[in-house]
């Protein structure tokens, strides 16, 4: 869905970089109450997988290549020792990414299951956000088809048994444009099974239309033919769809043009073409009740059809043992649906982890306040900025306005470095080594009570470097049969040790997993937060905007957090700490032990004088030090 997503992202990006704090008077602090601090669990971390290719260890690697050609991963490929090893690195929650059957370019008619058109099926393995059943699963990602279904099941079994909880995705925007589920639960029918097809728009119908038009397939350019360009009976440039309907992306058009999500189509919420909402909006004031009010509100309402698929389908997964969702693409369906979706699945597990994608700053607060979601991906402010910090055209200075922008939602914004989405860390158009991701992953993780998020891979540094058909290098292709190199060394023949691993990729996990573990064991990180940047502009020598520092404590741990974000340059100064915050940590004069607690190689001491405290840091290039001072 990148081309929405740049649009939103451009809208709003000269607002953001210019966030940073022209006057440098504002000194960011997160203090919380006693109550918020009571409620809060430890840190948690997710790990996002892309399913079929994390087992696969078949490294052909063609390009269009067939299943039979570059092979493809399983629910089984995830066996105890995987998931152990997973759960080792310092992961609470995995996300099982393209889970729910979508279209794909495999025959499995033998199963009574129909053939996808590759006219609308990007890359041969399909998109996973172009769900054609949400009933069941991808048929790809079973050893038995007709018991596909049951393989998930046991991996949900085997995840708990393992200490993680399951995410899968849900894209309630668009679905495949040749949606057709064959395991309906009982009561449930199919998107679109009971439109009224001769209006463009009524409130119960699923999809929009455009009644006396069929559907035309989008006039490929650019070189791009599908499959590559391979012959293929379906592969004809024709589609059958009468009448046409809109594509995911809001297109109105009978022929999408191939930017467009052709592949899907839009799903109706009972928003008129012309912007009205035919259904009960939520009172004033509402964004301050919980999911149970929410609930209530929408108990002895009436509300459009699409709302109550999609609440059936979260339903029947959170029944079958699946611990939270992704939602796709968030912010282009109605809030009000999501106070709907969601307090129904809190009602029935309350724990559920709800992480929605929202790329429009301005929109954050509504989805979580009246959405009821949980999470956001802090995509557009802190990741982009950080982005640019790594690639080093970006300053660190422009990081605590951001926090202090989100400080009223910040365990709401989920940090991340690499997602399905974006560009590896290690690609040449990102930072074009995997070091230095090292840093900003510290930020990343350590900055927010916020959950932590990584890429499968990223803990290897893969740089996603492979063409695969539809998919880009510098991503890993989410649209192709193949296999992940670094991942393929890992997995080590289905041993799950590293036993092929470089050197540098061992070195690489090795640190990831000891920031992540320290991440979810730490209270100080669950805790209050001061930015410490602009202080020690004023007041130390050789402190520049390639390094970031903050403070996070808790009643029983207190943190220094530090890092060097230049590749090149060492750099040592008497770190200081301002009055207000030695006050807050409450420090006696003296002399403090700080001892850092990734690599506990490097210790110094902070030093308390009349109220005020400094600390001699020598730090290397891209190196990060959590330094926590010792009564």
């Amino acid at each position: 869905m990148k081309n929405y997503k740049i649009l939103i992202i451009a809208l709003v990006t000269f607002t953001i970089l210019s966030c940073k704090n022209e006057s440098n008077e504002t000194v960011t602090e997160h203090i919380r109450s006693e109550e918020i601090k009571q409620n809060m669990k430890k840190k948690e971390v997710v790990y996002q997988v892309f399913t079929r290719l994390f087992g696969n260890t078949n490294t052909t690697n063609k390009p269009w290549g067939t299943l039979e050609e570059n092979g493809v991963g399983k629910f089984n490929d995830f066996t105890d020792k995987a998931l152990n090893e997973i759960k080792d690195l310092g992961v609470t929650h995995i996300w099982y990414t393209g889970v729910p059957h979508h279209d794909v370019i495999t025959d499995y008619t033998e199963f009574g299951i129909s053939n996808d058109d590759p006219d609308i099926v990007k890359g041969r393995a399909g998109s996973p956000y172009a769900v054609k059943d949400y009933y069941n699963v991808n048929p790809d990602l079973a050893v038995n088809v007709e018991n596909r279904l049951q393989e998930f099941e046991a991996l949900i079994e085997r995840s708990h048994k393992a200490g993680l909880k399951v995410i899968i995705d849900i894209v309630p925007n668009h679905v495949a444009r040749n949606y057709q589920s064959l395991t309906n639960p009982e009561g449930t029918s199919d998107f679109g099974a009971e439109d009224d097809k001769t209006k463009t728009y009524d409130v119960n119908n699923n999809f929009y239309y455009n009644p006396g038009e069929a559907f035309v397939v989008p006039e490929w350019k650019h070189g791009y033919q599908p499959l590559g360009g391979e012959q293929h009976p379906m592969a004809d440039s024709k589609f059958e769809e009468i009448p046409a309907k809109w594509t995911g992306n809001g297109s109105r058009a009978s022929q999408p043009d191939i930017n467009d999500w052709y592949e899907t189509v839009k799903v109706n919420y009972g928003v008129s073409p012309e912007g009205r909402k035919d259904f009960d909006e939520l009172p004033n004031g509402f964004e301050n009740e919980d999911y149970k009010k929410h609930y209530e509100f929408w108990k002895d309402k009436t509300v459009p059809s699409s709302w109550v698929k999609f609440k059936d389908i979260a339903l029947y997964w959170t029944e079958k043992g699946v611990d939270g969702f992704r939602y796709d693409m968030a912010e282009m369906v109605p809030v009000e649906f999501w106070s709907y979706m969601n307090s129904h699945v809190k009602m029935e597990n309350p724990e559920a982890f709800l992480l929605a994608e929202v790329y429009n700053p301005s929109l954050y607060r509504d989805y979580i306040k009246r959405g009821k979601m949980d999470y956001l991906y802090d995509k557009v402010q802190l990741y982009d900025t950080l982005k640019h910090v790594m690639q080093g055209h970006g300053s660190t200075d422009n990081i605590p306005p951001i926090l202090a922008d989100l400080g009223d939602i910040e365990h709401h914004m989920l940090h991340f470095l690499e997602n399905h989405d974006e560009q590896r860390i290690a690609s040449p158009d990102f930072a074009g080594s995997a070091a230095k991701g090292k840093p900003a992953m510290v930020v990343s993780a350590t900055s927010s009570t916020a959950p932590t998020m990584i890429y499968f891979g990223q803990e290897f540094g893969e740089p996603g470097a492979e063409d695969l058909g539809f998919g880009d290098p510098t991503r890993t292709s989410i649209f192709d049969y193949g296999s992940v190199p670094s991942q393929v060394r890992w997995v080590n023949d289905k041993k799950f040790d590293g036993g092929q691993s470089t050197e540098a990729e061992k070195d690489l996990r090795d640190f990831y997993k000891r920031l992540l573990n320290f991440t979810i064991n730490s209270s100080a990180l669950m805790g209050d937060y001061q930015d410490i940047q602009h202080y020690n502009h004023q007041h130390t020598e050789w402190y520049n905007d390639k390094v970031l520092s903050f403070v996070r404590w808790s009643d029983d741990e207190k943190l220094i957090i530090i890092s060097n974000f230049n590749a090149e340059n060492t750099y040592g100064f008497e770190l200081q700490l301002p009055e207000d915050l030695v006050e807050k940590l409450k420090l006696e004069d003296g002399e403090y032990k700080v001892k850092d607690q990734l690599y506990k190689s490097y210790s110094s001491t902070l030093k308390v004088e009349n109220g005020k405290a400094e600390v001699r840091i020598d730090i290397k290039p891209l190196e990060s030090f959590i330094l926590k001072i010792e009564k």
